[in-house]
């Protein structure tokens, strides 16, 4: 009997596929879930790498742009009023509302320079809101998935246990192949969750930096144009 149970033990497939395979419809269903889950904060993952590159860049360009000492008109006339880079949509909110605030006899209206201040806080909050995007899905990738593979295992091993009952017998060659299956569940759990938390934290950082530069940008402009105001 002894030998009998040996052989199956080895004929099993212990592969991920094969565990996969002869798991329950339960635990198949949570597999499928971490998967698509995992392949779902990856691609955020990536996406999101992209986009902060390209908008460190952008504010790059455009801040050696700005201070290269061509005149504000001048650079606001070259990158338009509706341009594709944040830094530049923060610039030409400013720059908007700056023309707008001027009468037809070139004097400004009163409260010229909350007005600006306003308009390129909004431009911010806008552009912080698209960077931010999709990070709440991270978060919750991070934080659910251990638990939702902990409900596959705990089905699993509910599953194997059952088995014991019905073949009563307790060989661990026996309940090896539903106790895999059970804690590969959990396995998929940790593999989508420890990559969505880890890139979580950093893509929050990199967004809040970034916001951060728009921001200090919004304040340096506000400055010289304070400085207008004044002369």
């Amino acid at each position: 009997m002894e030998a009998d149970t040996l052989a199956l033990a080895h004929e099993v497939d212990f592969s991920m596929w094969g565990l996969f395979l002869r798991a329950t419809f339960t635990v198949k269903l949570v597999m499928i879930m971490l998967i698509v889950a995992s392949f779902w904060a990856w691609g955020i993952i990536i996406q999101k790498l992209i986009v902060y590159r390209r908008a460190r860049a952008e504010a790059e360009r455009f801040d050696r742009a700005f201070w290269s000492g061509e005149p504000l008109d001048g650079l606001f006339e070259q990158i338009g009023p509706e341009p594709s880079g944040p830094a530049e949509k923060v610039f030409a909110a400013g720059m908007i509302e700056w023309q707008r605030s001027h009468r037809e006899d070139g004097a400004l209206i009163a409260g010229a320079t909350s007005r600006i201040d306003r308009s390129m806080d909004v431009a911010i909050a806008k552009e912080a809101d698209k960077l931010q995007g999709g990070l709440t899905v991270l978060a919750t990738v991070g934080s659910s998935a251990p638990f939702i593979g902990l409900f596959g295992t705990v089905i699993g091993i509910m599953n194997a246990f059952i088995e014991i009952a019905e073949q009563q017998n307790t060989n661990l060659a026996v309940v090896a192949p539903g106790i895999a299956e059970a804690l590969l569940a959990t396995g998929l759990g940790l593999l989508a969750a420890i990559p969505a938390v880890i890139f979580y934290n950093k893509l929050s950082a990199d967004s809040d930096q970034i916001v951060a530069g728009y921001e200090a940008f919004s304040d340096e402009f506000a400055t010289i144009l304070s400085r207008q105001l004044d002369g």
